[in-house]
């Protein structure tokens, strides 16, 4: 491989970007026609998903070969967050989501990684949207919302770059974009099954 080719091949966060922008696209769309700051009725229909998504994925931010390819992994698991912010809008806490028992492929898992961190960076707006709307903040209903403390930018460059650096064979990389696909289409599913449109 020539050191031109090695410059043009898109680094791995910009081919599962690339590999997923359509569906991404349409979920936000989805998400957005179900009116999620509405109302806190609504609100909590956005939280049941966050909290099935993020149950789904709890087990890969505790992963220690994850952790070892991605440091500081475990410090970014928002669950808790989800939690409590679900408990200061109803009252109570959701039923348990069932998580997943099948064993941690570490390609597909990146894939899922992938797609929760970079759903921190649209939470700037939502979070914008849940203050202004809802009255919620970093401290009480929308946690899970808030970004990082050395901001959303560069913590999701940090993360980016240690998945980029992450040594994958061709078909692990295909398996990292088909986990993407995955996490965008459990996510949609949910939204349709919790969240009805406006």
């Amino acid at each position: 491989m020539t050191a031109e080719a090695v410059l043009a091949e898109p680094s791995r966060a910009m081919r599962l970007r690339l590999g997923t922008h359509a569906t991404h696209e349409k979920l936000d769309k989805r998400i957005m026609s179900a009116d999620p700051f509405g109302g806190l009725d609504r609100y909590a229909t956005f939280l049941r998903v966050q909290h099935a998504l993020h149950s789904r994925v709890d087990r890969y931010y505790l992963d220690p070969r994850l952790e070892a390819l991605l440091p500081g992994l475990s410090t970014r698991r928002r669950l808790d967050s989800v939690l409590k912010d679900f408990e200061d809008v109803s009252g109570e806490l959701p039923v348990p989501a069932v998580e997943a028992d099948e064993p941690v492929d570490v390609p597909t898992a990146l894939g899922w990684l992938y797609v929760v961190e970079g759903s921190n960076l649209g939470a700037a707006i939502l979070l914008k949207t849940a203050t202004k709307t809802l009255g919620l903040s970093e401290t009480f209903g929308a946690r899970h919302l808030a970004g990082h403390a050395d901001g959303r930018a560069l913590h999701w460059r940090n993360f980016t770059a240690a998945l980029d650096a992450v040594s994958l064979q061709p078909e692990e990389d295909e398996r990292a974009i088909e986990g993407a696909r995955q996490a965008f289409a459990f996510v949609y599913d949910l939204v349709e099954r919790e969240m009805p449109r406006a």
